[in-house]
């Protein structure tokens, strides 16, 4: 999430706090689905080909690119109609210029091929459940095509779907209008799309053994490709504080040392931030500024988030979105489900006293592109008093006073101890062409 950053500052029991500071156990390659290379650099190619798109014209890399630390560097992502990579997007012109935002900050893929992670996205509406019959509760619910290997590959289809991301407004393509009339129509016209092509053909063929023929080829073979390339790229065990907990006394500095007892001590961070993926997988209420689209259900009257409960219906989990993990965080803000903050210190900040840091928060915090014709509705969830209030007033952490400017810049250096040393050099590589032949967003030229 995951690109934005809960750091549960006041939710651990003072008993919890007494305690010694506990450090997680290191993650292990057997912690995690594994790769096959081949099927991984087909998925790759897949990763970055606009082919996936309704129009053709956006790939997962471009919301989800190394050089953002797998995300796309905005407060609020532009897909559909938008052009051009991370903070320099641009809204895209004439008639299929971007009509929405995307509605929450773009997740960071690090480390999700865990095979401990049994939800994913802000608000969890992808999880391992065997309700629908085929292993997973999903949007798609009984609709989501059987087969699939992992809840990675799940959520991999589901860009796909979404018109804001990559399926395109209604009446521009046959993607859009297959969604519209059931959401699972979708999925065998990309599958078409990606078997036409003779080096996918080939590519499949080799790498899957259940596929004999190009013919054979399914959209759960293309999602779990696309699984495997981001197990592959995207995982990520080579931080300071990995080399720390393998017994590399000299791996973290005096500072980082002093806010990793703060973070697994008394500051109480790991209380959420559990486990070597520094998430409990739960979900909570911050009382973040409130602005943008919001992820709104079809009877809502107006752009708002309720995060956990549009998936639950349960009015317990109003506002509420799922703990994001930290590794590699330094690379991925702006931080918060919906890129409310810029840096990693105004999230702390804001965890010491939400109510002031909500009052004083301003929009120039945001990195949200210029785009005069949504202008209007960009903050217009804030004329409404009632629902600002209930954001508010629902929230789970609260004012803490006793963390000085010095133990919040130790934080930040442990945080930056998360950060894996190839995904700080960017080391997955982006292919200078794919199979359509459609040009490949921040390829090296």
């Amino acid at each position: 999430m995951l690109s934005c950053v809960v750091l549960t500052l006041g939710l651990c029991t003072r008993a919890a706090l007494a305690e010694e500071p506990q450090l997680p156990p290191s993650l292990r390659p057997g912690d995690f689905i594994p790769v096959d290379p081949a099927k991984a650099e087909l998925g790759r190619l897949l990763f970055y080909d606009k082919i996936l798109s309704g129009n053709r014209n956006i790939s997962c890399g471009t919301c989800h690119h190394p050089r953002h630390g797998t995300s796309d560097g905005l407060s609020l992502g532009l897909g559909e109609g938008a052009e051009g990579l991370g903070p320099a997007r641009l809204s895209g012109r004439g008639a299929n210029r971007v009509q929405k935002r995307v509605p929450r900050n773009a997740p960071a893929l690090w480390n999700l091929g865990a095979t401990s992670i049994r939800v994913l996205m802000h608000d969890g509406r992808i999880s391992e459940d065997p309700i629908y019959g085929n292993g997973f509760n999903t949007p798609a619910e009984e609709w989501l095509p059987k087969g699939l290997q992992s809840l990675l590959a799940a959520q991999a289809l589901f860009p796909m779907t979404s018109s804001v991301e990559m399926a395109g407004n209604v009446g521009e393509n046959e993607v859009i209008g297959a969604t519209r009339d059931r959401i699972d129509l979708v999925w065998p016209i990309i599958a078409k799309r990606v078997r036409s092509l003779p080096d996918y053909r080939g590519g499949f063929v080799a790498a899957f053994d259940h596929i004999s023929a190009p013919e054979d080829v399914e959209i759960t073979d293309i999602a779990e490709a696309l699984a495997q390339f981001m197990v592959q790229d995207f995982t990520s065990v080579d931080s300071p504080f990995d080399a720390y907990l393998a017994g590399n006394d000299t791996a973290l500095t005096a500072q980082q040392k002093a806010g990793a007892d703060l973070f697994f001590g008394s500051a109480g961070c790991s209380g959420c931030h559990a486990g070597p993926l520094f998430s409990d997988q739960n979900f909570y209420a911050l009382g973040l500024p409130a602005f943008g689209p919001g992820r709104a259900r079809r009877f809502d009257p107006y752009a708002r988030d309720v995060g956990r409960m549009g998936e639950s219906d349960d009015l317990a989990d109003a506002y509420r979105f799922r703990t994001p993990m930290l590794r590699n965080v330094e690379l991925t803000g702006p931080y918060g489900h919906n890129g409310a903050f810029p840096t990693l210190e105004r999230m702390i900040r804001h965890h010491l006293d939400p109510v002031a840091s909500r009052s004083a928060w301003m929009p120039d915090d945001l990195q949200l592109p210029d785009v005069p014709w949504l202008a209007a509705t960009d903050f217009v969830v804030q004329q409404d008093r009632f629902e600002m209030a209930r954001q508010a007033r629902t929230r789970d952490i609260y004012l803490r006073q006793d963390l000085s400017d010095q133990d919040i810049a130790a934080l930040v250096a442990f945080l930056t101890a998360l950060t894996g040393e190839k995904a700080r050099a960017q080391q997955s590589s982006v292919p200078s062409a794919v199979p359509s032949g459609l040009p490949v967003d921040g390829a090296k030229r």
